[in-house]
């Protein structure tokens, strides 16, 4: 794509084929800050909302954070904005303490917190934000920081589960509330070019350049990783591959998991894997299998990918009838010459506490994506 395409603006045509899929919704969550991306991603809905007879509703959502003196001026110029657009609008607010140290993780969290308890007021399974393109791309450059494994390094789908049913994780899929990001294809330039075409304003949050926190150091490294090849299009092409095979190895885990489990797979129970087959499986199809058992079995939260890496390479090291014992992540993790046995850890005494191993985020197998 030219130089020239990627500064076009948004047409009627493609906002059409960017919400197809959402035509259905009876309600959707427009996540609105009120800068550049969020603001075209709600005159780009409400525009392809109109075109219609038929359709789901609408709400906007800015979250103030109070975080600048300016956020609440910004906060109502979003609710004129929505109002001319024929959008319902709501403000929330993050009320309370705010953290010396993560304060963009815990604005994160909060944000989608809010945004979680407003789709559930309105009756909405989906919440829209405006990541972008470059967005995509700066993710992917954080999680290769990080020493991210497969799972992390694919970065941001288009769909994700932002909240499982709140009476019971799992029990019904019409309780759960999706986060879609409708224009992740597109870089920012675009949407910028849209409300330029438009007349439409937006506001500038300078945080977005503060050199204090990671992303905005990474976006002042792009335009000079640009001039080598390795642009926004490229780091987002790497993550959708990535993806890809992620798929692929889901599929091989899940068969491990059926043939390899000894009376089933029980969540928070106790897992019993043949400890012969474990050993010849494909490294990779190993770990996650034992990452997603310590996962459901486990109580202290997700697995670090490195210390699982370090786990499963001494379970497979391990001489023929060795008895091995581990704990991680709040699993007790036991190898004996025929099975190996995944429980959730007994109550941890001061000695067995130093062995525990714990961290925060996690996809589908339990293995933390962004570590």
């Amino acid at each position: 794509m030219s130089a020239a395409d990627d500064a076009a603006p948004v047409s009627a045509l493609e906002a059409n084929t960017l919400f197809a899929d959402l035509s259905s919704a009876g309600a959707l969550i427009l996540a609105v800050s009120g800068g550049p991306d969020s603001t075209a991603l709600m005159v780009l809905t409400a525009r392809w909302r109109a075109a219609s007879k038929t359709g789901p509703a609408l709400l906007a959502v800015t979250i103030d954070h109070g975080l600048r003196p300016q956020s609440a001026r910004e906060a109502r110029a979003v609710k004129r904005l929505a109002a001319r657009l024929g959008v319902r609008h709501r403000i929330l607010r993050w009320t309370g303490r705010k953290p010396t140290t993560g304060l963009q993780e815990a604005a994160r969290d909060t944000r989608y917190r809010l945004l979680t308890a407003a789709a559930r007021g309105a009756g909405a399974r989906h919440v829209l934000t405006a990541h972008t393109l470059d967005d995509q791309a700066e993710t992917v450059l954080i999680r290769m920081a990080r020493g991210s494994g497969l799972t992390g390094l694919g970065a941001m789908a288009r769909v994700t589960l932002l909240s499982p049913s709140p009476e019971k994780r799992g029990s019904d899929q019409r309780d759960e509330i999706l986060l879609v990001r409708p224009l992740l294809e597109l870089p920012k330039a675009r949407l910028i070019a849209t409300l330029d075409a438009l007349g439409m304003s937006f506001a500038d949050d300078p945080s977005n350049r503060d050199p204090r926190f990671t992303r905005a150091r990474l976006r002042a490294l792009m335009p000079a990783l640009a001039e080598e090849g390795l642009d926004a299009r490229r780091l987002a092409l790497l993550a959708r591959r990535l993806r890809r095979a992620e798929a692929t190895i889901e599929i091989a885990v899940d068969a491990a998991a059926g043939a390899l489990a000894q009376g089933g797979w029980r969540a928070r129970g106790r897992i019993v894997l043949d400890a012969g087959k474990f050993m010849h499986l494909p490294a990779e199809v190993a770990l996650r299998l034992l990452g997603r058992a310590i996962a459901q079995t486990g109580s202290a939260g997700p697995v670090q990918l490195g210390k699982l890496e370090m786990l499963c390479g001494v379970l497979r090291g391990a001489e023929g009838g060795l008895r091995l014992r581990r704990t991680l992540a709040g699993a007790l993790v036991t190898l004996s010459a025929e099975t190996l046995v995944i429980e959730p850890a007994p109550p941890r005494s001061a000695n067995s506490a130093r062995k525990t191993l714990t961290t925060r985020e996690y996809g589908r197998n339990g293995i933390a994506k962004g570590r």
